[in-house]
This record gives C-alpha cells, structure tokens and sequence, in this order.
C-alpha cells in the first residue's frame, strides 16, 4: 500500500518570489495522477517537494510506502557516470547507503593491498570490506543485482555483468530513460514519482510505458506534455498554474473541458464581485452625502463605510490564469536551392550508406526508434558537415562530439546550421544568466542591451527569468530560451533534436507556428505524433540499418 497527501504547500523562491501556495491533492492506492501546466509554474518543484529533495516550508507532505524517484534530465547523463552508479541511485534507500558503504571500502581494501596484504591497514581494510558485504546483502542489494540483470537483459540485451561499468552516456537518451523506468516499475517501490518520463522514448517505447503504466499497482504521480500518454493513462489530473493548482476527478481527456468551465466560474464570481463591491461603494457615498446636511445619517454612513471596508479586506475571489503568449520569430534566410546533399553517408556501426537531397524550404521529419542514428545525423550536420569550413561552422557545432562516417554530407551555399540539442547540453551556459548570455552575444549574435534582452525575453514569456542562471531553469524554460537563441542566431537550417520533448502545449504550438513561417529549412527528429504533422518529408532510420525517405510517418519501426 502507497500513497501521497499534500496539504496546502507553499513554495517561494529565493528571490522572494511566490512559485505557488495552497496547493492540496491525494494520490490513492494504486492511483495515476498526473501534473500538469505551463513550463515553470512548478510541477518539477512540487515532485520535488513530495521527494524530500526541497524542504516543506509551509503546508505538509505525507507519504507512506517506499519511494521511487525519477527525476526530469535522466536521459541526459553526459558524464564518467557508470550505469551501476545509475542503478544505485534509483534504489531504495538502504540498499544506496550499503552500496555506498561497500564503493568505500572496496576502494580502501584496493588501496592498502599495496602496502601489503599483511598490513595492520590492509587487515583493518578487509575486516571492513567484509562487514560492508554483509550490510549489502541485509539491506537487499543481491535482490537488487537479480533486478540490475533482469533490467540489464530486457534493455539492452546483456547481463548486468556485462553491462555494470559501462558508461551511461554511450547509452542512447531512450535506452538510459527505459533503463531506468523498468528498474522502477519492477522494483519494489509502491509509490513512483516520475518527472517527464516519456522524454526519449520513440513512440513504441511510449506505448509501452502507457501499457505499463495502466498495469501497475503502484500509484504514481507523474509530469508529462504527452497529450495521448496522459489520455491513456491519467485517472486525475492536477494543474498547476496561476500560482497554486486545482484536481480535475476525471481523466485528460476532459480535462480541457473542465479547465474552460473552471475559467468561466471563475470569472463571473469575480464579475460578481465587482458589481457587490460597486453596490456598496455607492450607496456609502450616498450615505456621506446625506450626512453632510442630516447629522441623523451618520451613523449610516458609518455603517457604510465599514461595510465596505471589511468586504474590500476579505478580497476578492481569483482571476483565472492569464493564458500564455509565446511568440517565436524565426527568421531564416535564403540560401542555394540545395541544402544538405547526401551521397553514400554511412554512420560507423549505425546506418547502410544512404543518399540524401533536401532543398531549400523543406519540413523533414527524421523518424525511427531510439540508438538507430537519427541525433548523430544531426549532430554531423550541425558540425558542417563531411567537410565542413571551419569559418562557417557556428560555434554551438565546433563543441559537439564528432561523428564517425564514411561518404560524404555537404551543406549548400549560404547554409547556416543551427543546431537544437535533446539534452540541453549547454554547459557554457549553465552558471550565467539569460540576460547575459544576451548581453554578450558570440560570434553569430550581436549582444542585446538589457531592455533589448528583456523584450526577447518576454515574447518567450522568460521576463521573470531573466537574471536567472541557465542551469536553474526548468527543462521547457530552458528550451524556449534556446529556440530563443537560434532565432537570434541568423540560422538559415535548423536542426532540431526533439525540440518539443518539454514543451509545454502553448509552447510547441508557437514552436510549430514559429517554423511555418520561418524562411528556410528545417529537419527534425521527433517522436511526437502531434508535432510530426506540419512536416512534409519523412526519413526513417530503421532498426536494421537502412535509412529511406516514407510518404507518411512510420511509428511501428521494432
């Protein structure tokens, strides 16, 4: 048995500011509620809250049963992290304590067998190692290792044994996010919190989550902008917008409807309001009127007056949300008629060699499953490249990971790369601010000065962001601000990783409106159904190597 409560839980920011207040729900035995609202208004920071990684400072956080945490940037592990590290930290408490007892003391015991096995030290080191061998077991963790390797062989298809030093970065973003989702939908965790756990997955992955989601007995409270997982899956929903949030009882397939009528109570309590509050401000003046030549209204008048007063200081009752206007303005430019050629290009260990044309104002949709190669293409594009001019290649691609291939990839002339990273790896731009970044520009945008930097800002609803550092922002904040920078960046090609993976709806909606007016060309890789729909060209990577161009979207790719 598992479940949540939050009573009315506050957060403030450190800059004072109130990130929301009174905010009240309950996740039931077995229930699969869903957060959702705009990018920023709170939903990482109150998984969060109900994690015990920020403290509860007003209001009150119940849980009871074992927790299980996802958080938001798994799937963007770019470190020396091993996957056993990963495992580890998404296991219970105990078993991370003992794992991390038993790291410590096989690091002494390897340690001090230098100075010699015979050592007081190297005893001492052994009689430690022991005693953390023993915790480990007590704590679960050869349960948990049985769970590593059954994980491990679903996944990626070797054992744990095989797999436990390896890197999590040379992982794909899906296999690390499916990774860690089937250690905790298998675990032994009764309550799950899963911050965006959909991100990375192709679309078969999704589906798979979706079914087992629905399966579960776990309850599980989950942030998610997929409108089909959260339809399929969602038995509540809360919104969190406005500056606190609301439960809808029902799934999301009505929460719309439910919202608009909610906005519409909303706003004619507050119509009432005003017309009571006017009522009563009229008839004190009539009273002070008539008090002025009747000393017998005074007391009325009083009366009035009070009236008024304690019916102004009780408040009144909220406006809805103001609904968001992000307007994205990419420009593009002209540029010869072709924009990549393609010819025999073959990505070592992922694709046959494959031809490609693109011209001059295409929509391509790069489609197929997660580790077949689509964010490599890109990636080599954004570097310029086969044979890319060092003069000509932005900045954003010279830092990317060169890409190993044979054949050749050529932008055509006046072709600037602009290029949209999955994972948000920035680290330039990780401890500065918004308003800096802006400020100084680089080598493809002119600095803003603060008000210039401020009225961008604001068309990506970041005003109230803007001296706040990059790193802090949450995932859908920190993608608008980097579409934010393409479209300062004079990018006549954008190439786009899963540009909507933590977008909010009104955010990809400006995406998509942004790109349909943009003057140039744009090639995606997406598993976004609703997104895949303003593309024109579709180019699959397929599981077994071959790259071909569809008529239409292909999903079913395993």
């Amino acid at each position: 048995m598992g479940y949540v409560d939050v009573a009315g839980v506050a957060h403030v920011l450190p800059d004072g500011r109130e990130l929301f207040a009174d905010v009240s729900f309950r996740v039931a035995d077995g229930a699969k509620i869903a957060l959702v609202g705009p990018n920023g208004a709170g939903k990482t920071t109150l998984l969060r809250m109900v994690a015990g990684d920020l403290p509860v400072r007003t209001g009150g956080v119940a849980r009871v049963g074992g927790l299980g945490v996802m958080r938001q940037f798994i799937g963007m592990v770019g470190d020396d992290t091993a996957l056993a590290d990963l495992a580890l930290s998404l296991a219970p408490p105990a078993v991370r304590a003992a794992g991390a007892r038993l790291a410590a003391a096989e690091r002494t015991l390897h340690a001090t067998e230098a100075a010699g096995r015979l050592s007081r030290a190297a005893q001492k080191a052994q009689l430690a190692y022991a005693e953390a061998l023993a915790a480990w077991g007590e704590s679960g963790g050869y349960d948990a290792e049985v769970l590593w390797d059954t994980v491990s062989t679903v996944v990626l298809g070797q054992t744990w044994d095989a797999t436990r030093g390896r890197l999590v970065r040379t992982l794909s973003g899906g296999e690390q996010k499916r990774f860690a989702l089937e250690l905790l939908l298998r675990g032994p965790e009764e309550v799950l919190l899963l911050d965006e756990p959909d991100n990375f997955l192709d679309v078969p992955g999704k589906r798979w989550l979706e079914e087992r989601l629905a399966a579960s007995a776990k309850s599980v409270l989950y942030v998610s902008h997929d409108r089909e997982l959260l339809a399929r899956t969602a038995d509540r929903v809360v919104a969190v917008e406005g500056g606190s949030a609301w439960v809808h009882p029902g799934g999301f397939a009505s929460w719309h409807a439910a919202r608009a009528h909610r906005h519409d109570r909303m706003q004619e309590r507050r119509r009432r309001w005003d017309e009571e509050r006017e009522k009563l401000r009229q008839q004190m003046l009539m009273y002070k009127q008539k008090a002025a030549y009747n000393s017998d209204m005074a007391s009325r008048y009083q009366a009035a007056q009070t009236r008024l007063r304690r019916f102004e200081e009780a408040g009144p009752p909220p406006l809805p949300p103001r609904e968001q206007d992000i307007r994205v303005r990419l420009s593009g430019g002209r540029t010869g008629k072709r924009s990549i050629v393609c010819e025999q290009l073959e990505l070592d260990g992922l694709t046959y060699p494959f031809d490609l044309e693109v011209w001059y104002g295409d929509r391509v949709a790069v489609l197929g499953a997660n580790g077949t190669g689509k964010s490599h293409f890109l990636r080599l594009l954004a570097r310029g490249g086969t044979d890319p001019d060092p003069a000509a290649v932005p900045p954003d691609g010279r830092a990317l990971a060169p890409v190993a291939h044979g054949g050749v990839a050529r932008l055509g002339a006046r072709v600037v790369p602009g290029h949209f990273s999955q994972t948000h790896d920035r680290p330039e731009l990780a401890d500065r601010s918004l308003v800096d970044v802006l400020w100084r520009g680089d080598e493809r945008r002119s600095g803003l000065d603060r008000h210039g930097a401020m009225a961008a800002l604001n068309r990506y609803e970041l005003a109230g962001q803007g001296d706040q550092r990059f790193g802090t922002l949450s995932g859908g904040q920190q993608a608008r601000f980097l579409v934010l920078l393409l479209e300062l960046s004079g990018a006549t090609l954008l190439l786009l990783d899963e540009p909507t993976d933590n977008l909010d709806l009104a955010s990809a909606q400006a995406l998509e409106d942004g790109l349909a007016a943009f003057a140039g060309t744009v090639v995606a890789v997406t598993h976004d159904r609703w997104f895949s729909r303003s593309f024109d060209r579709f180019v699959l990577f397929g599981g077994d190597g071959e790259v071909v161009e569809t008529p239409e979207p292909v999903w079913d790719v395993r």
